[in-house]
């Protein structure tokens, strides 16, 4: 199993370059499901979580062909679709439960194994259940699997979810666009990474229109047209090299992102003594002396709020702010097992619940460390790359299921990193 090797403190220098958005690429590749024609989907990001989406379409019936080093994807139809989504699949990756909308609203019928993914909470699939059964898909639970039915089309319908659920809004936006008349989903997610999906759908001739901040229209079409669409630049990436710059004195520019999309984040970096400059698709980001400790940080749902995907390296951060600090984690129940490895390198952090209280002036001191899930992986690296002397992180294939070769990004602007196979 592979390991990083990281020796600090690493002063950060240059330019990086962001890969395509993994959560806007999954619910585009599962709604591809749709399709009797040609998708082309450019600037994929080569991260495990895609390998085990397209392993998946493949198993249904997809053709995949590759172009560009692997960024750019070509998808076909085989004559013979399958419709079972396998558990040795699915268990990997949240995202696999993406996949039954689409073959619900394209087949009528599905085998879809419950799916697996980080261990940062419950996230039960009901909502996603929920909302296809209103749309007429009747299912039962049978030995870890999902046996859903239609009679028919779906059939458009008024849905208001009970809790803001982003894979719940994808399922449903998705199914939705082959559903007879009109479907209206209320108190919906509304990520970056949705607008990229309902862009996607909408360029083949979907008929989605947002008619409220958190409610969305969907006019059923009969088919999809073949289309071509480049994702999204990756905002937990972006977020997590501009944390990386502010936390050791960086001078870093970061390219292929618009830094609209995460004005809240770039706030709080500001708050901490970052100097942030906005370009067109580009951050200019340096890193102060001292950094300033913040006090009552929130996540909640896009916008407006942290990102609860960037709550552990915002810890890191505050470790070496220069007061006590706060993070409230409302999200995931489960999103604080960084906490005990960054305590093995030194930090104060006492839990309360949902609510993490960070001492600053922390000296990070290298040790060993075991990752527990994606985000937990890329705060140890962040906090190992300022500590004094070596870390060794295990179980960094967390790591790769969501940022692209970080290591050769990392080594590129300065941090002294090498993955031990």
């Amino acid at each position: 199993m592979d390991k990083f090797l990281i020796k600090g403190p690493c002063k950060i220098r240059g330019q990086v370059s962001i890969s395509g958005s993994k959560n806007a690429a999954l619910p585009i590749l599962a709604s591809t499901i749709l399709f009797d024609k040609t998708v082309i989907i450019n600037n994929l990001p080569r991260v495990r979580d895609i390998d085990t989406m397209l392993n998946l379409l493949k198993s249904l019936g997809s053709n995949i062909q590759f172009f560009d080093k692997k960024k750019t994807v070509k998808i076909t139809k085989n004559k013979k679709q399958k419709i079972l989504a396998p558990y040795s699949l699915v268990k990997t990756m949240r995202a696999g439960i993406l996949v039954l909308g689409p073959m619900i609203a394209k087949h009528n019928k599905s085998i879809t194994s419950l799916p697996g993914g980080c261990l940062i909470g419950a996230r039960p699939v009901n909502y996603h259940l929920n909302a296809l059964k209103k749309l007429g898909m009747k299912y039962e639970i049978k030995k870890g699997y999902i046996h859903a039915i239609s009679k028919g089309k779906l059939k458009g319908t008024n849905i208001k979810f009970s809790k803001i659920s982003v894979g719940a809004t994808e399922n449903s936006i998705i199914a939705s666009c082959l559903a007879k008349g009109k479907t209206i989903l209320k108190n919906c997610a509304i990520e970056p990474e949705i607008k990229d999906l309902t862009n996607f759908l909408n360029s083949a001739g979907a008929k989605i229109k947002w008619i409220g901040k958190r409610t969305v229209q969907i006019i059923g079409v009969e088919s999809l047209n073949e289309t071509k669409y480049s994702i999204m630049g990756d905002r937990i990436e972006t977020g997590t090299f501009c944390v990386a710059a502010t936390l050791a004195k960086g001078d870093l520019l970061i390219k292929n992102f618009d830094p609209k999309i995460i004005q809240t984040e770039l706030e709080l970096l500001k708050k901490t003594g970052a100097k942030i400059k906005m370009l067109q698709n580009t951050i200019h980001i340096k890193g102060p002396k001292k950094i300033n400790n913040v006090n009552s940080i929130v996540t909640k749902e896009y916008p407006n709020s942290l990102s609860t995907d960037l709550q552990a390296q915002f810890m890191v951060l505050l470790c070496l702010a220069s007061g006590r600090s706060s993070i409230t984690e409302s999200i995931f129940e489960n999103r604080f097992m960084h906490v005990a490895e960054l305590r093995r390198l030194g930090a104060k952090i006492i839990v309360k619940g949902n609510k993490a209280i960070i001492e600053g002036q922390t000296e990070f001191i290298g040790a060993e460390l075991m990752s527990s899930d994606l985000r937990a992986s890329v705060a140890l690296v962040l906090a190992a790359m300022v500590a004094k002397g070596q870390s060794v992180i295990n179980r960094i294939y967390h790591l790769d299921r969501g940022y692209e070769k970080i290591e050769n990004k990392l080594k590129k602007i300065g941090v002294n990193i090498k993955r031990l196979t």
